[in-house]
């Protein structure tokens, strides 16, 4: 077996793949890549048995054969090389040679055969989406998904297909994420609940990217096919919670103001609060939005005064300044909506404006007692 690759489009491929590879395995197989050649095609893919990820490369070849390459020591080497053709010979000794333009390196392997095989799909459902819009669903969820071993449900993203549009949504109790594409759609009903990791990688290389990505899924592995790439992953076991039945419909106080503004506040007034409950209080009254926070330990306390557009009674109402300001960041546009009932009941964000046609987000934050 052997082949020639360029040393920098190899290291971009391994590079994207070896996000798949854990820190620690508990099979020794899955510290490596596995190379399987077939003439000028050599398919490179990377496992964690729930993961699967395959990149499929054009090399100079015209011979066949698989093995398993160490995946640490190989993307160190690589990233050391200028720009070049490397040459890899799989020779008798049970090492593969790598030949430079200035050495000869061997890398001892693995037989190719003992790693694991990615799932094969039987007869899956199959919805096509843009890459950049995928990413952009990702990124706008994935911060609201839990950490909760006990809840694995609540560990990933929902994903809820149907014939007008696709719905994203994450929440870990506390905070909850619904965002919607009403310019996609799939041929039919379907949902599933998406790990963290796989889609954290899908996020990375999808960004910007606007080619079409194809999702194939059944009822417990979904895979994702784009460009080069194959990824496939096993999906989350269970029932997502009914969050349709979180998010509060009638919210007649409606906040409007300064995204960046409010964010920054909240920032500063954050840092004076309590370093457990990172408890700040919104006092809304007329125009003036007042936010305060305290640190009774420390006698420390913080307050700002902002103006708004506010439609409603008089309210005080009481945030986990993390979550308002993880959910703050991710929003991109200038003005945001804060939707309010009672002040033990959810408040609701919405962005105002920069979202694309056929956007919508809604962020829902569950307030903490006021201590008066």
């Amino acid at each position: 077996m052997k082949f020639i690759v360029s040393s920098s489009y190899l290291l971009k491929e391994l590079q994207v793949l070896g996000g798949v590879i854990n820190s620690s395995n508990t099979l020794p197989i899955l510290d490596n890549f596995l190379f399987e050649l077939n003439n000028s095609k050599l398919t490179v893919s990377a496992s964690d048995l729930e993961t699967t990820m395959s990149a499929t490369l054009k090399v100079d070849s015209d011979t066949e054969g698989n093995v398993a390459i160490p995946a640490r020591l190989l993307l160190d080497t690589l990233k050391t090389f200028p720009e070049q053709p490397l040459t890899f010979v799989v020779e008798d000794n049970n090492t593969v040679e790598i030949s430079s333009n200035h050495g000869k390196y061997a890398v001892a392997y693995a037989n190719g055969e003992e790693f694991p095989k990615a799932v094969a799909l039987e007869n899956p459902s199959a919805t096509t989406i843009m890459g950049d819009v995928l990413a952009t669903a990702i990124s706008k969820t994935i911060f609201a998904a839990g950490n909760d071993d006990l809840r694995p449900v609540m560990s990933g993203v929902f994903f809820q297909f149907s014939t007008d549009h696709l719905t994203f949504v994450s929440t870990d109790a506390h905070k909850l994420v619904k965002y919607t594409r009403k310019d996609v759609s799939a041929t039919q009903m379907a949902e599933f609940i998406m790990p963290k990791k796989p889609l954290n990688l899908l996020k990375g290389i999808l960004a910007g990217r606007d080619e079409d990505v194809v999702i194939e899924y059944n009822d417990s592995n979904a895979k994702f096919i784009f460009d080069n790439v194959e990824l496939v992953c096993r999906l989350i076991d269970g029932k997502y919670p009914n969050y349709e039945a979180v998010i509060p419909k009638d919210n007649p106080n409606k906040l409007t103001i300064d995204r960046t503004q409010f964010l920054n506040s909240v920032r500063r007034v954050s840092i004076f609060s309590n370093k457990t409950t990172h408890q700040i209080r919104l006092k809304i009254a007329g125009a003036e939005l007042n936010i305060s926070a305290e640190d009774i330990d420390y006698s420390n306390k913080a307050e700002e005064r902002l103006t708004c557009d506010y439609q409603g009674d008089d309210m005080q109402i009481g945030f986990n300044s993390r979550f308002l300001t993880e959910m703050l960041n991710n929003l991109s546009s200038e003005n945001i909506l804060l939707e309010m009932s009672l002040p033990n009941r959810a408040g609701i964000l919405t962005p105002n404006d920069g979202l694309d046609e056929g956007e919508h987000v809604t962020m829902l934050v569950m307030p903490v007692m006021l201590n008066n």
